[in-house]
């Protein structure tokens, strides 16, 4: 890469699309803005990468290392879709397609929000429904292709997703992080003062650091569970971890556990150290 500024300008392109981006923007947006306005973008967003993923791996499209000169970013999309294409990631057909679907899978989508999101909270059954059919959804995923970073990244959104819904739906019982009542819409925004706006940073950083101490335990404990129960040598973690059955579980468990931590123990915890 000869230019620095399009080096850097596509890294961080490439990085709103990753797990550092997402443990950043989705607890702001529930901690600081509206767990309601959170909890339906999580939904959106597990399922357009559910069945993106699912979608590549069936087509198979290959992916030419192409490399495009300075292209002006308008909007964050258009941010992430270039430096994938600039990083040789993906061709500009993947980008176009991809960027397509998820226009159809948003339209398809979009309106039920609501209803699955009722659904979540309320139903009694809801947690059993939603744990088992994300973790479905994941085993037909892990049937489609052979190993690839696509398919850990499938299993890690629908855990991620199974957690957050499942957070959700203890909050709803214990009567924890209601949503405002329709009368009291729209809600006017508090002047950003340095309170404010300092509470709402270390909300971010307590937050942040107990997610990642949940997501290093998690993995320490799930990767050498899964390979004793399948009896799968663990010495090559990394050769380990391609198989389904260390894979999926280690996945599925820990970033569910993420995302119960991200929707229910976090907010727990404001709540006692007064951060709420």
């Amino acid at each position: 890469t000869r230019s620095r500024f399009l080096y850097y300008l596509f890294s961080l392109g490439t990085e709103l699309g990753n797990e550092l981006f997402y443990i950043l923007f989705f607890p702001f947006c529930i901690w600081n803005v509206d767990a309601w306005l959170g909890r339906r973008l999580i939904i959106i967003w597990v399922w357009v990468m559910y069945l993106g993923q699912c979608t590549k791996d069936v087509i198979r499209w290959p992916r030419y290392p192409l490399m495009f000169g300075l292209i002006l970013a308008f909007c964050w999309c258009s941010l992430v879709c270039c430096s994938r294409i600039y990083m040789g990631m993906h061709s500009i057909l993947d980008v176009i397609a991809g960027f397509l679907y998820a226009i159809l899978i948003l339209i398809v989508f979009h309106p039920v929000v609501d209803l699955i999101d009722n659904f979540n909270l309320t139903y009694k059954y809801a947690p059993l429904i939603i744990i088992s059919l994300h973790l479905a959804l994941g085993i037909f995923s892990f049937t489609l292709d052979t190993w690839s970073t696509s398919r850990g990244d499938t299993a890690q959104i629908l855990g991620c997703g199974a957690g957050v819904a499942c957070g959700s739906h203890v909050n709803y019982i214990m009567g924890l992080k209601l949503d405002p009542s329709p009368h009291t819409l729209p809600l006017s925004l508090s002047s950003l003062t340095v309170t404010v706006f300092g509470k709402a940073i270390l909300r971010l950083l307590i937050g942040v650091i107990v997610l990642l101490l949940t997501k290093v335990a998690m993995k320490k404990a799930t990767i050498p569970l899964a390979c004793k129960i399948f009896r799968i040598p663990h010495d090559d973690v990394r050769k380990a971890r391609q198989r389904m059955e260390v894979e999926l579980p280690y996945r599925y468990i820990t970033y569910g556990t993420v995302g119960f931590s991200l929707m229910f123990v976090v907010p727990c915890l404001f709540h006692f150290i007064g951060l709420s």
